[in-house]
């Protein structure tokens, strides 16, 4: 039905982001790792979602890339995985990380989402290891690590911004951190968003 919202973040919690579009605030759970990348209140983002549909309960989980709600969508079709574990899975793990362990049957890692056992683990490697495809796996974790290695050199040339501007190498790092995800942002923004902080 939704297949993502594009909005402003009306409020970030430890388990769901509010987004507010055309005057109405939708409650999206995610990921706690997502919720920490997407950015802060007064951004603008765009969420994958799915729709959660039981007799008396709608409820909106979102996801930051397509990857992970694909991964949220095959998890939850695992008996005795409902969209609370996939969730706490999606937070230890990364989509592209996730999609090694279920490949290399490393039900361990896969266990050490909260409220996951092992047998539920190795029920997740079972059912889902011919669902998963090597290549796509070593695509998206090599777009991680590019977009890693961008992010990391915009953020490098905003701090030496900010030092120039006087500010401390602690001060500016903190400014940068707080700011949420730099993904796509130029460094002029980021200095500009890191000055708001400061």
């Amino acid at each position: 039905m939704y297949s993502y919202f594009i909005g402003t973040v009306a409020e970030t919690e430890t388990d769901h982001i509010v987004i507010e579009t055309g005057n109405i605030g939708y409650e999206i759970y995610m990921p706690q790792r997502e919720i920490a990348e997407i950015g802060v209140v007064g951004d603008k983002v765009k969420v994958y979602t799915y729709l959660y549909v039981r007799e008396d309960t709608f409820m909106l989980y979102g996801f930051a890339s397509r990857q992970s709600l694909r991964l949220f969508k095959l998890l939850i079709t695992v008996n005795g995985i409902g969209p609370k574990a996939a969730l706490a899975i999606l937070t230890v793990l990364t989509a592209s990380d996730l999609q090694f362990a279920i490949l290399s049957e490393d039900a361990k890692s896969i266990a050490k989402a909260q409220g996951v056992g092992a047998k539920t683990a190795q029920r997740v490697v079972m059912e889902l290891k011919d669902k998963v495809d090597l290549e796509e796996a070593f695509e998206e974790k090599s777009n991680e690590v590019s977009e890693a290695n961008v992010n990391a050199k915009s953020k490098a040339e905003a701090i030496d911004a900010l030092e120039a501007l006087g500010f401390s190498r602690s001060e500016a790092l903190k400014a940068i951190n707080s700011i949420g995800d730099i993904t796509g942002e130029d460094v002029e923004t980021i200095i500009k968003k890191a000055l708001k902080e400061l």
